[in-house]
């Protein structure tokens, strides 16, 4: 694995390196990650403690983390147990197979908001099932992902409800 290790407001020396370093390659015993991509370290500092986000690309998607906290080392620890722990909880899941009991939390309607958007992004809706599509959903720690389902050749969002479950939202023409 490549490392891209930036530095905001903050001087990355060889000891820092080293230590993101050691600490990213030890993912590998968890999950295969293609050595052609990079795994994107910044580290900031803005009037306040030191922030650690690490994006790491592996083969079951984006791998996520941010750490907010006063000293390097440990948040570089924290952030990567994080990964480590976001790894652990995608394997699990893809054991087990709960499309079942995804299917009773389906949403019938959908409340339209009409608040306008602050920030506006375009997304590519890659086609995959309803399970790749909670990992991915799960990887990036967010709260909804958007897809294109490959049995009904529809876009779908699938989200988080509040009672812990997940909901489907699917695109009718």
């Amino acid at each position: 694995m490549k490392f891209a290790i930036y530095g905001e407001n903050v001087t990355i020396n060889d000891k820092m390196r080293e230590k993101i370093e050691n600490r990213l390659s030890d993912l590998n015993k968890y999950v295969v990650i293609d050595e052609a991509q990079s795994a994107k370290v910044t580290v900031k500092i803005n009037g306040g403690p030191l922030k650690v986000e690490v994006n790491v690309p592996s083969k079951i998607g984006l791998l996520r983390s941010e750490v907010v906290h006063e000293d390097f080392s440990t948040a570089i620890d924290l952030a990567i147990d994080k990964l480590e722990d976001q790894i652990r909880r995608q394997k699990g899941r893809l054991s087990r197979r709960h499309k079942d009991s995804l299917a009773e939390n389906f949403v019938q309607e959908v409340d339209e908001s009409e608040d306008t958007p602050v920030r506006t992004k375009t997304v590519y809706a890659e086609e995959m099932v309803l399970d790749d599509a909670i990992m991915h959903m799960e990887m990036l720690s967010h709260s909804f992902f958007i897809y294109k389902d490959i049995d009904s050749e529809k876009i779908a969002v699938v989200y988080k409800r509040n009672d812990g479950g997940y909901g489907l939202i699917e695109v009718s023409e």
